[in-house]
């Protein structure tokens, strides 16, 4: 793997303050040759972060000053490294308008982007992070009735952000689409959601966008696999949509992490 297409920054809220440089100095140690800076976007307007610690997105005071930063490490170290202004932009099921009118504001200053589900809309418009905490993912699984609610309801709304336009800048690569499995192993049992995994990888497929082969869920004591799983990605790349490694770092030693385990993905 010699690009990482996912990448967080010192203007993450819930992240560290590791410098770009530090960053773009790290991955010239791996020998990587290209690398998205994909920041946390600023939530949609109107949309009140649920998480105890409301730190899910970037402040959109500053999002010119991110923009900004990266374009200054792009061109510091462009003899050694591709690097790329994006943002992982938040799919919020009921702020489709405002995430559209975002993304044709700052669309145009991006070289690359991410779209990815974290809040789930519950019963009563309520939302929930769905991999904020293993507390809150085992509430969410209470108030829904069962696991099998909960990730019907995660992969009907991974669809829509998928089928839905949100304009000409939409991102073209979908985030962590299996990130329901975060906490899977809290569960007593946890479904087989096979089918509605090839349902996502087709629906990528007919719109023509890209996956984010993610490897930060095998940090994760819970969840122990990448997003989406490697038989699942085997089928992804068999039908010929484009897979993009992603370590999610939100430090920069953690920059290429278990890159190791889609060595097979390359060839």
């Amino acid at each position: 793997m010699r690009r990482d297409g996912h990448i967080h920054t010192p203007f993450c809220p819930h992240g560290s303050k590791d410098s770009f440089a530090l960053y773009c100095e790290r991955a010239i140690e791996l020998g990587i040759k290209e690398i998205s800076f994909t920041e946390h976007a600023p939530l949609p307007e109107g949309f009140v972060d649920t998480t105890p610690t409301r730190d899910s997105g970037m402040d959109l005071r500053n999002i010119e000053s991110y923009i900004t930063a990266v374009r200054d490490v792009q061109k510091a170290y462009s003899t050694d490294l591709v690097v790329n202004v994006g943002l992982e932009v938040d799919y919020i099921e009921g702020f489709e308008r405002e995430t559209t009118s975002f993304l044709n504001t700052y669309g145009p200053e991006l070289d690359d982007s991410i779209l990815s589900v974290h809040f789930l809309k519950l019963p009563m418009n309520e939302y929930v992070c769905i991999d904020y905490s293993k507390e809150l993912y085992l509430e969410s699984v209470a108030q829904l009735g069962s696991a099998d609610q909960f990730y019907s309801l995660y992969y009907a709304t991974v669809l829509k952000s998928i089928t839905t336009s949100l304009g000409n800048w939409k991102p073209k690569r979908i985030g962590h689409f299996s990130l329901i499995h975060k906490f899977q192993h809290a569960l007593p049992s946890f479904p087989d959601d096979t089918e509605q995994l090839l349902r996502i990888v087709e629906a990528i497929k007919d719109a023509n966008l890209e996956i984010d082969l993610n490897s930060a869920g095998y940090a994760k004591s819970f969840c122990k696999e990448p997003y989406p799983p490697l038989h699942i990605a085997r089928i992804a790349k068999s039908k010929g949509i484009p897979l993009i490694f992603g370590s999610d770092a939100h430090i920069a030693r953690d920059l290429h992490q278990f890159s190791e385990h889609f060595t097979e993905l390359e060839k």
